[in-house]
């Protein structure tokens, strides 16, 4: 007889998938005592969960998946991406506090830096964004600290090598340059710790503006600092084209 493989998942894991909450906030509601797994409380936010068998109730009631929920942001610089921060600086959960149900940031951008944040509570959706191996660009609108040169510029198209290795090839373009500094446009295949800063700093200088501008066929547009809108229904299929083109073997636009 062949063994049918469950769905096993973490208690913790369950609630954030169901779209209510943060990991971090369901381990705490599990060690409050608010979680059930069949019948009886468990402070076990690591239990293992039997998706066809065990039920999960939260506050007494069945935990139900919300509704998927889809949110571009244009993150302003100085607010953190992130929860709650000890020393209560702002976050984006400052900023998205209407849209009603709980989404995660999919992917981060630092602090200093502003621009397109997707959120959602569809873990899957976010999972294919974020995956390296998608390779789903992302595109930077840059402000250096000193005029960069042609050369310099070709170095970052063809791959400039880092503390973590050689960067994949960049797509860049040279937007204008002052007397003292250039403005480019960047767009990424990978999604390294500071990658673009990092970039920069290889060349000799350093970045004092960025702003993300673009994450795969989704723009920014006209969205004024500090906004979120739904993302529209082609958008998300956008995303789901460039899946089945991987799956495929097509190579996504």
């Amino acid at each position: 007889m062949t063994d049918v493989k469950r769905p096993l998942k973490t208690l913790e894991r369950v609630l954030s998938k169901a779209g209510v909450g943060s990991r971090t906030e369901a381990r705490a509601w599990v060690a409050q005592g608010r979680v059930k797994v069949n019948g009886t409380i468990t402070r076990d936010p690591d239990r293992w969960i039997d998706m066809h068998r065990d039920r999960v109730r939260l506050d007494d009631k069945p935990l139900e998946p919300r509704a998927r929920v889809y949110v571009l942001l244009y993150k302003p610089a100085g607010y953190l991406t992130t929860y709650k921060d000890p020393k209560g600086r702002p976050t984006v959960y400052d900023l998205v506090a209407a849209v009603g149900t709980f989404v995660s940031p999919v992917g981060r951008l630092d602090l200093d830096t502003s621009g397109l944040l997707l959120m959602t509570n569809d873990t899957q959706f976010a999972e294919r964004v974020t995956n390296p191996v998608s390779h789903v660009p992302k595109t930077y609108l840059v402000k250096a600290s000193t005029v960069l040169t042609d050369a310099q510029l070709q170095t970052l198209r063809d791959g400039i090598e880092l503390a973590d290795g050689m960067t994949r090839p960049a797509i860049v373009r040279r937007l204008r340059d002052s007397s003292k500094y250039t403005h480019v446009e960047i767009t990424l295949t990978e999604g390294r710790n500071r990658q673009v800063r990092r970039m920069i700093e290889a060349l000799g200088a350093h970045v004092l503006k960025l702003v993300r501008i673009r994450i795969g066929p989704i723009s920014i547009g006209s969205l004024p600092i500090g906004k979120w809108r739904l993302l529209t229904r082609r958008e998300i299929a956008a995303f789901a084209a460039r899946k089945r083109a991987e799956a495929d073997g097509a190579r996504p636009a």
